[in-house]
């Protein structure tokens, strides 16, 4: 039977063609994702920094680590604490830095440092002369040297003479003398030394056996000394740099999981097309003797001889985009610059392997069907189309579509917020898709007749043939629009959802805002203390800060650490500027030892909770208010827990009879050189929708860049197959006196029908999965609006039309058996 498979393919190349090439393309993909998943695993980190020229730095150990049943668990603190200033009298020479909010105002992102501690990364002078006095300063860009500037710190904005310009890091930075940056931040950070590291341990006392196995131990539980590579866990990018790590990690995941799903899905239908265009070729051979065992051989003998070929091709030229979509993820943000390609050959094993696989499972039922042929029946059945909808297809349809609603009705009801994540989210998207694909033959009739009844009021004979058509082959039908339904199915639902969830959040931040006026940072630090005093003076306004800050509490039956965030105010004035959604309790009995959380901290009111703070020091509230699902913070402590953080945002509440004009220029005033700006309510609210929704869809495009190509590739080989099996009714359509212009219309119109009867479906998987979303953003904001990006939507069907008519056409220009003479 393999020689026979082999044949077989030779005679029917076209009806394989586009199956090798999904195929390829699929595990062309999966190789290429699996290396962008190596290289964001094995490259190596970013080379140290801030301290690329110490050989030895000592840092505080700013982990919280916390005893449990289990043993112990630790989280990063959000709050530094410092070095000890007997550690730097313990280590003679060291470079005692500091690092505190400095920046220049309406200059970059910036921070403040001491000037000596210039040379450890190492920054040199480029012209002028290093700080000599309280007044002067090193920078790194955004001034020239003579000029005078206002550089804003958490205390507030101060003129300064820039005497100098250091060369250029990743981070710029603002150089004082030693004593004022030591005025400004008695913290310390970090003591860089040229010293062995044995010898800084044996100074610190803390020399352990360790250190002869050639690693570098905590000095302690707050102090650490770091060599080498560790010393890029201090560089002011770690964090940005893991987030976009983990970023590149998710889309890689999550395209190659969509580009396995796709290809079983092309695979399945297109073998299943293929063998109910071999009904006669079947039978013939089950007439001869051949066996259900031999037939179904063939079968899956063909699926593996195009799999082992497309798959090996794939898995070659696969990495061969590695380095393309690392560099395309890098522009857009979601994975480091420095991320080197990885020479693994596992990816490439891993996709040979998983096209040969999805091959396998996407022909399984075409196997079984064909193998259950009968002799004397197959070729009476030979002449008329098989039945669409078998009983395994109708349960298998059913069960996957009844998974997905099941599935998604319990987290809505359940798990609110673990039904908008995209890894809950996708996997019943997917699951829709498969089900609606699976029972697309039910509909083919009715949808087919609701889209064709405008073509019945067209003169001549098209408003009967067209849709008369689609209706006598069903299944032919279902086949090609089950690549239309995945493709706009797929790009309106996950756009659809990313608009949905991104509007949702924003309205949580957005609509308890009661103030009318907001006054943010610029920069990367908080408002200064001398910036909020001013907007505390402000006469016929009421002014209410919140700081952002971190709370830490052992769950998981008390083994897990966990942090949490949480918002620091003024109970005072707080409902002022705010209205916050309250459940149980009330906010007037917020104190320094008492805490308002939302429910997802799973507490009860009045019950006392051990918290950790963001400086690590443990303290007991009492619950005394529990926040609604829809509330903007996860929980309200007073800001006595706020420590050294600046605060992240100013509410400024107009009283009865103020001018507004009088309050925007006292704003305007105040803001003045302190890198903050005040905005209206609105217009704040306007830019946040739009901040969440462009910094969400980037992942999003970036899968569905990869996938939507994919996927037109199955719309094209299925109306390529179909052709041939249309030839002879076109060509009977010819003799009957229909001109090559009316067939070829007839073509075109009939690939638009059936385009239209995929984006139907597609519709109908897309509004169940949204209205699914819909339930459990409700749950979450209150309310929410079904939003569906239709531009991009609307791209994608018109590309599909656009690929339909030109697959279509082609073939039925060039008909073999019955020309078509040119009129």
């Amino acid at each position: 039977m393999l020689r026979i498979a082999w044949s077989t393919l030779r005679t029917r190349w076209l009806s394989f063609a586009g199956t090798f090439v999904a195929l390829a393309l699929g595990a062309a993909l999966m190789a290429a994702l699996g290396q962008v998943l190596a290289s964001s695993i094995s490259s190596p980190g970013q080379a140290p920094q801030r301290y690329a020229a110490a050989p030895v730095v000592v840092a505080p150990d700013e982990r919280l680590s916390v005893k449990n049943r289990l043993g112990e668990s630790s989280a990063p603190m959000a709050e530094p604490q410092g070095l000890a200033p007997e550690l730097a009298d313990r280590l003679p020479g060291a470079v005692v830095d500091r690092v505190f909010p400095a920046q220049l105002a309406g200059g970059p992102p910036a921070v403040g440092r001491p000037w000596s501690a210039a040379r450890t990364a190492p920054q040199r002078l480029s012209s002028g002369r290093a700080p000599a006095a309280d007044d002067e300063i090193v920078v790194t860009g955004g001034a020239q040297v003579g000029q005078r500037v206002q550089v804003v710190t958490a205390t507030g904005a101060q003129t300064y003479r820039v005497v100098g310009l250091a060369s250029a890091v990743p981070q710029h930075c603002v150089f004082f003398t030693d004593p004022r940056a030591a005025e400004l931040s008695p913290r310390i950070d970090a003591l860089a030394l040229a010293r062995p590291a044995a010898e800084v341990r044996a100074a610190l006392g803390t020399a352990t056996a360790s250190e002869t196995a050639g690693r570098t131990p905590a000095v302690s539980s707050k102090v650490k000394v770091l060599t080498g590579q560790d010393r890029a866990l201090l560089d002011p990018s770690r964090e940005a740099d893991e987030q976009a790590r983990n970023n590149a990690n998710t889309i890689a995941g999550i395209a190659a999981a969509f580009a396995a799903f796709i290809a079983v899905f092309v695979v399945s239908s297109t073998f299943a097309f293929a063998v109910g265009q071999r009904q006669r070729e079947f039978a013939l051979l089950r007439t001869i003797g051949a066996t259900a065992g031999q037939v179904s051989r063939m079968v899956y003998g063909e699926a593996l001889l195009v799999a082992i070929t497309a798959s090996a091709l794939g898995a070659l030229i696969g990495p061969l985009a590695t380095r393309p979509i690392l560099g395309r993820l890098s522009a857009l943000g979601m994975a480091p610059t420095w991320l080197v390609p990885s020479t693994s050959s596992a990816p490439s094993y891993v996709a040979f392997g998983t096209g040969v696989l999805v091959a396998v499972l996407g022909v399984v039922v075409a196997a079984r069907r064909a193998g259950r042929v009968r002799p004397a029946e197959a070729l009476r059945e030979a002449a008329l189309e098989p039945k669409a909808m078998t009983i395994g297809r109708s349960l298998a349809g059913g069960g996957l579509l009844a998974t997905a609603v099941i599935s998604m009705a319990v987290n809505a009801a359940t798990d609110p917020v673990g039904a908008t994540n995209n890894k809950t989210f996708m996997p019943i998207v997917m699951l829709l898709i498969a089900g609606v694909g699976l029972l697309a033959p039910v509909f083919v009739r009715p949808v087919t007749n609701l889209l064709a009844a405008p073509l019945g009021r067209l003169r001549g004979a098209g408003g009967l043939v067209v849709p008369a058509g689609a209706i006598a082959s069903t299944r032919r039908t279902a086949a090609t629009a089950a690549p239309v339904l995945v493709t706009v199915a797929l790009a309106a639902t996950l756009l659809g959802a990313t608009a949905m969830t991104d509007a949702t959040k924003s309205a949580m931040q957005t609509t308890p805002v009661r103030a009318d006026y907001l006054v943010l940072p610029t920069g990367t630090a908080g408002l200064d203390r001398q910036l909020v005093e001013r907007l505390r003076s402000i006469p016929a306004a009421d002014v209410t800060t919140t700081t952002s800050t971190n709370l830490y509490t052992l769950e998981g039956a008390g083994t897990q650490l966990i942090e949490r965030p949480a918002e620091a105010v003024n109970p005072a004035t707080l409902t002022t500027a705010l209205s916050v959604p309250v459940t149980a309790g009330t906010l007037t009995q917020l104190r320094d030892d008492t805490i308002a959380v939302s429910t997802t901290w799973e507490l009860d009111l009045g019950q006392r909770v051990k918290l950790w703070r963001a400086d690590g020091s443990q303290a007991t509230f009492k619950v005394v208010a529990l926040l609604a699902a829809d509330s903007a913070a996860d929980s309200y402590v007073t800001q006595a827990h706020a420590f050294s953080a600046l605060p992240s945002a100013a509410y400024v509440k107009l009283r009865p009879g103020a001018s507004v004009t009088e309050v925007q220029k006292a704003l305007e005033r105040a803001t003045e050189g302190h890198n903050a700006r005040a905005v209206t309510r609105d217009a704040w609210a306007a830019g946040a929708t739009d901040r969440s929704a462009s910094a969400s869809r980037l992942g999003l495009l970036a899968v569905l860049g990869i996938m939507l190509s994919y996927t037109v590739i199955a719309l094209v080989n299925t109306l390529l197959m179909a052709a041939s099996d249309r030839a002879p009714e076109r060509g009977a359509l010819r003799l009957l006196g229909a001109t090559t212009p009316q067939i070829l219309r007839y073509v075109m119109a009939e690939a638009l029908l059936v385009v239209a009867v995929g984006a139907v479906l597609a519709a109908v998987a897309t509004a169940l999965g949204l209205l699914g979303l819909y339930a459990a953003l409700v749950q979450l904001g209150g309310s929410a609006d079904i939003d569906v990006p239709w531009q991009p939507v609307t791209g994608v069907i018109a590309l599909c039309f656009a690929l339909a008519v030109l697959a279509a056409v082609l073939p039925a220009s060039r008909i073999k058996g019955v020309a078509i003479p040119r009129t």
